[in-house]
């Protein structure tokens, strides 16, 4: 099931979606208790079993059953509920790196003026969509107990492969209570054992952060060793990356340092055969699914502009990156014009690129010639400078096949993140590593990007990991939750431009550091409570 190519993607979601039907109130997107049925005659096939997790991942790139523009989050418009495009939205353009140019779009103003409240579109969207992954799993789990397979009378060779399938499932669900816990702080919790037409009750971000970690410890053993799954789907590096990430951050999460066990599972990241990309951009590119990119990206939600057309994150940069001076479209694959100056970056970004060791350096794709770099008035899109990191060419130079639906998958995790949580993590005095190797390794990938500058153990400084996370990982969604680990999010100790909808930036509140539940989540479940300060 190469989910990237293949059509049933599209079709096998359609078939998930079906069993919507019996929705409730709360906006008709999955019950309250995030649990349906799937119908007995879809499983008459034992193919079924994974087009139907097919369907559970095709959650992370489309939005409906009949083509980008639809939503099945009824009373949610889609290119405010695409999953990646809503999580790069609330951890990027929150930050100094990115704006978007047009402010009349639903609820982007807001976001990127840190002035959001319960009631923003994005907010909302990004909260059920996370929501919805959950109930398409508890499905799932349900539909795979077995006392069903029994009843089917199920083969043994496919009962086998249902033990991988119902892992990769759970992976995928702790992955958005993992997103839902990082954005919101709690959530309303339910799982394959929750009793149907019930309101779930809250978890709390600890009782969240539990449960990720002991359900992918739980399921590491059935998953498939990295690198050793079809594409598109998750292995056991994939659940080490995410258990890599909640222990980075467990300080944030609930009080406690857990920098040690962010070592270990970084260590096993980095002897599991992934290997950096000769090219930096090549990341970037349509043809990311493959070749030496594909060594490097962890996992990936997936694009393709013939079957799996969707106005996701890497549809959005891409059209969005083309300038409103330069018009060059078709240097990134697009239509000339794209999107007409979307997006630029914000000053700050910019810096991080100031002096002669980033004059080569491939991450650098600034583009700047006739621009000012302050953005004064946001809706001016001939100010602040452009980017020309994403494209829909291929490594080889051949364009994508649509010119508005982009073929490049967007990263969600790369084996350079892990070589910065490491560095970062033996810094904040995590034993299992050493200095050394975090030298080597943020080396390495500086060697990869034809940076001159390589560092020495003094220069390796917590405001330098910051720096490079920046400059490494810039508009792959890290940015918000990378400020606040650092306690540069919220407070005035850190502005850029327009942060608390000032030109320069003005201190913000200590609870944006959260976003708020969403309003009409909280009206649809008397269990869950708002968040402080909203």
């Amino acid at each position: 099931m190469n989910i990237k190519n293949n059509i049933k993607t599209v079709l096998f979601f359609a078939v998930i979606t079906l069993f919507m039907s019996s929705c409730t109130e709360d906006l008709n997107i999955i019950p309250n208790d995030d649990q349906t049925t799937l119908s007995e005659e879809l499983f008459e096939n034992e193919s079924a079993y994974k087009e139907v997790l097919a369907g559970i991942y095709a959650n992370f790139s489309l939005t409906g059953t009949d083509g980008a523009t639809t939503s099945n989050l009824d009373g949610i418009d889609p290119g405010t509920s695409q999953y990646g495009r809503t999580l790069l939205y609330l951890q990027t353009l929150t930050a100094d790196q990115m704006i978007w140019s047009y402010e009349t779009d639903q609820g982007v103003a807001e976001i990127q003026r840190n002035t959001w409240n319960a009631q923003n579109p994005i907010v909302l969207g990004m909260f059920e969509r996370a929501r919805a992954s959950v109930g398409f799993v508890n499905n799932f789990l349900n539909e795979t107990t077995p006392e069903k397979l029994d009843s089917r009378n199920v083969s043994d060779d496919t009962r086998q492969e249902i033990t991988t399938f119902r892992a990769e499932a759970r992976l995928v669900r702790a992955l958005a209570y993992y997103h839902l816990m990082d954005l919101y702080g709690k959530a309303p919790f339910t799982d394959e054992n929750s009793v149907v037409n019930t309101a779930p009750l809250e978890a709390s971000r600890s009782e969240l952060f539990t449960f990720i970690e002991s359900e992918l410890k739980a399921i590491e053993a059935d998953l498939k060793d990295p690198r050793q799954n079809e594409y598109g789907r998750a292995d056991k590096a994939v659940a080490w990356m995410v258990l890599a990430k909640i222990y980075l951050n467990a300080e944030v999460y609930i009080g406690n340092d857990r920098y040690s066990d962010c070592i270990e599972y970084c260590n096993k990241i980095l002897n599991s055969g992934y290997v950096l990309a000769p090219n930096y951009l090549d990341l970037f590119k349509a043809d990311n699914d493959q070749g030496a990119a594909r060594n490097e990206i962890i996992f990936a939600f997936v694009s393709d502009g013939s079957f799996v057309q969707n106005f996701g994150p890497t549809t959005v940069m891409i059209n969005g990156a083309v300038g409103s001076i330069e018009k060059n479209g078709v240097d990134l694959g697009v239509t000339t014009e794209g999107w007409g100056g979307a997006l630029r970056v914000r000053k700050q970004f910019a810096d991080l690129f100031n002096g002669g060791a980033f004059i080569t350096d491939t991450r650098n794709t600034l583009i700047t010639a006739g621009r000012p770099v302050t953005i004064t008035d946001i809706a001016d899109r001939d100010t602040g400078y452009i980017i020309a990191k994403y494209s829909n060419v291929s490594s080889g130079g051949v364009a994508g096949g649509n010119q508005t639906f982009v073929d490049t998958d967007f990263p969600l995790f790369r084996l350079a993140d892990v070589n910065l949580m490491y560095a970062e993590a033996v810094l904040r005095g995590g034993t299992g590593g050493s200095i050394g190797e975090a030298v080597t390794l943020v080396n390495q990938l500086r060697t990869r990007a034809n940076n001159p500058q390589a560092i020495t153990v003094t220069d390796l400084t917590l405001g330098f990991i910051l720096d490079e996370r920046s400059r490494e990982l810039h508009w792959e969604a890290h940015r918000r939750q990378d400020l606040i680990r650092f306690g540069r999010f919220t407070g005035g100790n850190y502005n850029w431009a327009w942060k608390g909808n000032a030109t320069n930036g003005i201190s913000i509140a200590n609870h944006l550091d959260l976003f708020p539940i969403p309003a009409s989540s909280l009206a649809s479940n008397p269990n869950l409570t708002q968040n402080s300060g909203y």
